[in-house]
């Protein structure tokens, strides 16, 4: 038996490939076990890719309106699918390989294969029954095959996958996961989008900007619902301002297939059916943890709504067993993961002063356009809770940059605990505000207050300077609005 690493990590994705790197930082002989590809679906079939798609857009939405900004475009500017769809499959074979590179680098064995935990301490890995995905970086020499494998402490990393309802599954072909809303081997003139969180929206604003006829269903009575009101209100605004048609409080109830096309049954908000057909429909309904043919079961790991029962480091209910990331719970996002890695594994590396993460303090985005991001409590939680709360906003149409960029459609809102001063959430909806709201979760982790922050120094002419007004408004100081 081939043994003898202290950690295996199950899964390369941003969880797994960090947590192998931490683990041999420590000193810690380690190896990650990957069925399908190097930096999982973040780096291959999400995160990144989709950023690149939403890169070609914006610059298409830049060139059709370039008179805005003073300038002649000759010819007409149409989008050439195949090469948005090959620049974004070349970035993700990029950092496929920037992760074989790293793997490399910290002397982290690669095993590749499918693995199945057989008892605590050992792994039995098989062959792959997943093809990976072209285009796939070539494999770091370091890689090592079937077999059974040890160590004292086992991280599984596995990752999520898209959740199917039942009657509406995705077929690959009329009805589609993110997977192959990536790589349409044509631009449909129509879509239908079922579900409007980070993802569905994400490829609602793609589409959209490229000429499709887009309609959103979400059975929620707000697009984004995990977003302050008032800031999906806002981007609601936008969307349709755009063309786009959503239902709120409206669910697909069954779908028709045609030779091209679907049929949605769509149950609105009053009861009533309207049938909706689209060339292609995405389904877009969460995500579910990777917990199945993994050996869970047979060593009496705990499991909750399909994702593995984890304490604040990792650890499973099982000795020497550990989850982190997708699998491990929500929130399903990969800079949670990674944060998670490293709390576990050092945690497992016995260093001092290991804390649990604090989940209100993880930043969510969404890069559709515009842009919205967000930390911590909404508005509506707040009040729910029983805090005393100031509320701020400054609108982007008050800044000089925002103006100057004519991205003048945004806001930023604060809030704070009336009596402490601290800050309890912030949420922004505009351009680059994924970029922006770092800097309210650095100010939250610091336990910055609000007088702190008004005293922050803040660039001119800057669109950050809006996060400084939204906390002035928040106590009446306001200087530009």
């Amino acid at each position: 038996m081939a043994d003898n690493y202290d950690v295996i990590v199950i899964g390369s994705g941003p969880g797994g490939y960090i947590a192998a790197i931490r683990a041999a930082q420590l000193g810690l002989k380690t190896a990650v076990v990957e069925r399908e590809h190097l930096a999982g679906i973040c780096s291959n079939w999400g995160c990144i890719p989709t950023k690149a798609l939403l890169r070609s857009a914006e610059v298409l939405h830049l060139a059709e309106h370039a008179k805005n900004y003073g300038l002649k475009l000759e010819g007409s500017i149409s989008p050439d699918l195949k090469a948005i769809v090959d620049r974004s499959r070349g970035i993700a074979q990029r950092m496929n390989g920037g992760v074989g590179f790293l793997m490399k680098k910290n002397k982290v064995d690669v095993i590749w294969g499918e693995a199945k935990l057989t008892k605590p301490g050992q792994i039995v890995v098989s062959k792959s029954t997943k093809k990976p995905m072209e285009p796939q970086a070539p494999l770091p020499k370091n890689t090592l095959g079937e077999g059974t494998y040890s160590a004292k402490h086992i991280i599984v990393a596995t990752g999520a996958r898209p959740r199917a309802l039942p009657g509406i599954e995705p077929d690959g072909k009329l009805i589609w996961t993110y997977f192959e809303a990536m790589v349409p081997p044509e631009m449909p003139k129509s879509l239908l989008v079922m579900g409007s969180g980070a993802i569905g929206i994400e490829f609602a604003s793609f589409y959209r900007t490229m000429g499709v006829d887009v309609t959103v269903v979400e059975v929620m009575p707000a697009v984004m619902p995990v977003e302050d009101a008032e800031i999906s209100a806002f981007a609601k605004k936008q969307f349709e301002k755009q063309g786009m048609k959503i239902h709120l409080e409206a669910k697909v109830t069954k779908v028709e297939k045609g030779a091209n096309s679907v049929t949605a049954h769509v149950e609105m908000k009053d009861g009533k059916v309207e049938k909706i057909t689209a060339d292609r429909m995405i389904s877009a309904v969460g995500v579910q943890g990777n917990i199945e043919n993994i050996g869970l079961e047979a060593l009496g790991i705990k499991t909750d709504r399909g994702c593995i029962v984890i304490d604040g480091y990792g650890k499973t209910n099982v000795a020497g067993i550990y989850a982190i990331g997708d699998v491990a719970g929500p929130p399903m996002l990969a800079h949670k993961a990674e944060h998670e890695a490293v709390i576990c594994v050092e945690k497992i590396a016995g260093l001092p002063n290991v804390h649990p993460m604090d989940k209100l303090k993880i930043p969510g985005c969404t890069y559709c356009n515009p842009q919205v991001a967000s930390v911590g409590l909404t508005e509506a939680r707040a009040k729910a809770e029983g805090k005393d709360i100031r509320v701020g906003r400054f609108p982007f149409v008050a800044n000089g940059k925002a103006i100057a960029l004519g991205e003048d459609q945004g806001m930023v809102k604060t809030i704070f605990d009336k009596k402490t001063g601290q800050l309890l959430g912030a949420h922004l909806v505009g351009a680059e505000v994924t970029e922006l709201i770092q800097g309210f979760v650095v100010a939250m982790n610091l336990e910055t207050t609000e007088e702190e922050l008004m005293h922050t120094i803040f660039p001119h002419p800057t669109i950050s300077e809006t996060m400084k007004e939204s906390v002035l408004d928040a106590y009446g100081r306001a200087l530009n609005a």
